[in-house]
């Protein structure tokens, strides 16, 4: 049942080599789920799923290497993220979970499952593919700083209304909690081929698509269905981030799914 109660997330840290790894823990007595944000994401995009789901689970969201709270990092490689994730479930003492994630998440997640499946026992993976190529240079245009919040959001362009929950004060001004720079590189490393790793796991999984997606075409979701066992797809009416455009639905959707497990 729905909590009639927004979570009251707590935020904590642990430590990889000496970078910071910030994370939101919903608490909650139910099945331990991993959230993982995309690219320009946090950890609190997760909240209103966290809301939906109640007790159904006990969430815990992740603010991934350059994201949010957590330091930047000179390495987004595959393997990279994919610690990262080990370590914060190991952190918490944490095996079998639901691993969660949208876009670059998603990736994150499978693979998750795939190098380490005694960590992951169910996936959802949020609109992203088996096969990835998209391009973020245009973030290199953003500005760094600017004097003032209106005017950084003026120099993000049509970009801003979809970044305002990243935007920050810092003692030089008005600024992203992510460098453009790292989410570039970070694209371009996520970029290629993973359909092994999708398929090398067999654990139950969600695969939810947006309708209006221009990041997972149809036929190629259909594909990742069919293709691995115990999958199933979704489509909901939304574009790329379906969690935060139908966040009821999705969160439906993810509850129907941890009901089956």
């Amino acid at each position: 049942m729905t909590s009639t109660t927004w979570p009251e997330p707590e935020r904590a840290a642990v430590y990889v080599s000496g970078r910071r790894l910030s994370f939101l823990d919903f608490g909650g007595p139910g099945r331990p789920l991993l959230a993982l944000h995309g690219h320009f994401g946090e950890a609190r995009t997760f909240a209103a799923l966290a809301r939906e789901l109640g007790d159904a689970c006990r969430l815990v969201a992740l603010d991934q290497r350059g994201h949010g709270h957590s330091d930047r990092s000179a390495d987004y490689s595959r393997i990279g993220y994919v610690e990262d994730a080990a370590y914060v479930l190991e952190h918490l003492g944490i095996g079998g979970a639901v691993v969660l994630g949208h876009s670059l998440g998603g990736v994150n997640a499978y693979q998750l499952a795939a190098r380490r499946p005694d960590l992951v026992g169910a996936l959802i993976v949020e609109d992203i593919g088996a096969e990835v190529d998209d391009d973020l240079s245009f973030a290199r245009s953003w500005p760094h700083r600017a004097s003032t919040r209106a005017r950084l959001l003026e120099g993000l362009g049509p970009s801003a209304g979809y970044l305002l929950e990243a935007v920050r004060e810092f003692p030089d001004g008005w600024g992203l909690a992510f460098d453009p720079q790292d989410m570039n590189a970070s694209q371009q490393l996520l970029n290629g081929d993973h359909w092994d790793d999708w398929l090398a796991g067999d654990c139950p999984a969600l695969l939810v698509r947006g309708s209006r997606s221009g990041v997972l075409r149809a036929d190629h979701a259909r594909a990742m269905a069919a293709r691995r066992p115990r999958t199933r797809l979704v489509e909901l009416p939304a574009g790329h981030t379906v969690h935060g455009t139908v966040p009821g639905e999705f969160a439906g959707a993810v509850r129907e799914f941890l009901r089956s497990l």
